[in-house]
């Protein structure tokens, strides 16, 4: 890289990107609020954590039934107004739940399809961002951007929106709904004034749907370094869907902490998650992808266990402190890393296949945690998490560790380091 240039980072990354940049975080901001506000919201309707672990799964469980066909539609349409369209497909799932609750007609059923709804638009909304951003910046700039893209999201997600939806929801518990619907509609105006176009899809009205999708996945499973993050997010996903799943009951029964409480530790692995985006990339530099992804594995086992024993909420704030780094660093590697590997007519597939991974690993994780938690005590889901967690690390050290693989410290990349 020439010199001087990581000076201009943010001129290089343009306004296209600045666009979706801002579309994110005002979403995200919103996505925050509602993250505190939506279980709170079935928790005061419900005691049972087979019901409060069900409104996740039902969130979730679009990713295991529409994911592989997600993603090529990604490839087949305009990404960018795949997005609008979406966005205020969201606006008006998560508008009808802040009306259900204003009206009092927010009964446990209702909850769960407003809630698969949005879901569903995730699943081509998350899809489509991914697959268009590799069309608006350089390839250098892949982990900067990306890292900027999460740092923004943390913040308004995780560390700013989850204190506001708890607090907005005590004072008027559809008021956070309603702002999250609102932040969709402003993300979707500004995604229309995105201007560059990527290069023309394929054209694939001659071919199957189903065609298309074995394309993606025989792709994927030649391409060993990909396939192994894979299974591994599918792994770190069952387990971390299955604690997250019980989450606001377990704030309240073994921390003792009441509605604000919670969504400030939902907020603590936020400020974690920023200090992750701003180590990425030179950490990358410094040690590679494969050093990264065995710590990553090391601190999510480690989290989860301290969650697990923890009484305090001084300890588990401190266990989800660090697991905010892990789990922003390990984000922005591995999606950068994906980006830069795979073809662009092929993106939405090999995207499609890891959201059914991951977010279908949450969704069936958020089912089961709720059933062991109810079995066994609120606590079993974070212990069993670590033990599989354990298992995975042990099962894929050697392997994140084998040269020529592309574990190293990126060369193509010197010189970014913000």
């Amino acid at each position: 890289m020439a010199a001087g240039s990581t000076t201009r980072g943010r001129r290089r990354l343009g306004p296209d990107f600045r666009r979706l940049w801002t579309a994110g975080t005002i979403s995200a901001l919103g996505d925050g609020i509602s993250l505190a506000a939506g279980p709170l919201l079935v928790a005061a309707r419900t005691n049972s954590p087979v019901l409060v672990a069900g409104a996740a799964f039902l969130q979730e469980l679009p990713w295991l039934l529409f994911s592989l066909p997600a993603g090529a539609y990604v490839d087949r349409l305009d990404r960018r107004r795949l997005l609008v369209a979406v966005n205020l497909l969201r606006a008006v799932a998560i508008g009808g739940l802040s009306l259900a609750v204003a009206t009092g007609a927010a009964a446990l059923p209702v909850i769960y399809l407003l809630l698969f709804v949005l879901g569903l638009g995730d699943t081509l909304a998350l899809n489509a961002s991914g697959a268009l951003l590799p069309s608006l910046v350089g390839e250098p700039d892949l982990v900067v951007a990306n890292a900027r893209l999460y740092g923004a999201q943390t913040l308004c997600a995780q560390l700013l929106g989850p204190p506001a939806g708890a607090a907005l929801f005590v004072l008027a518990p559809a008021a956070p709904f309603g702002l999250d619907a609102a932040s969709f509609v402003l993300a979707a105006l500004l995604i229309t004034r995105i201007v560059a176009r990527p290069a023309a899809a394929a054209d694939h009205r001659v071919t199957q749907l189903r065609h298309e999708i074995r394309e993606g996945l025989g792709w994927l499973r030649q391409h060993r370094a990909l396939r192994l993050v894979a299974v591994c997010i599918c792994v770190m996903n069952l387990t971390f869907g299955g604690t997250m799943a019980v989450y606001v009951l377990y704030a309240r029964l073994q921390l003792g902490l009441g509605a604000q409480g919670f969504g400030l530790l939902l907020s603590v692995s936020a400020v974690g998650g920023l200090a992750g985006t701003r180590l990425a990339a030179p950490l990358q530099l410094r040690f590679g992808t494969g050093a990264l992804l065995r710590a990553g594995l090391l601190v999510e086992a480690a989290t989860q266990l301290v969650l697990g024993l923890a009484t305090s909420p001084w300890v588990a704030g401190a266990a989800m402190l660090a697991f905010g780094v892990h789990a922003t660093v390990w984000t922005v590697v591995t999606v950068s890393q994906r980006q830069s590997a795979v073809p662009p007519e092929l993106r939405g597939r090999i995207n499609g296949v890891y959201f059914l991974f991951s977010a279908g690993g949450m969704a069936v994780g958020s089912l089961l945690g709720g059933l062991v938690a109810h079995a066994l005590g609120i606590a079993a889901p974070y212990l069993l998490a670590a033990a599989v967690v354990a298992v995975l690390a042990a099962g894929t050290w050697r392997a994140f560790g084998t040269p020529g693989q592309g574990w190293g410290p990126p060369a193509g990349l010197a010189g970014v380091t913000r």
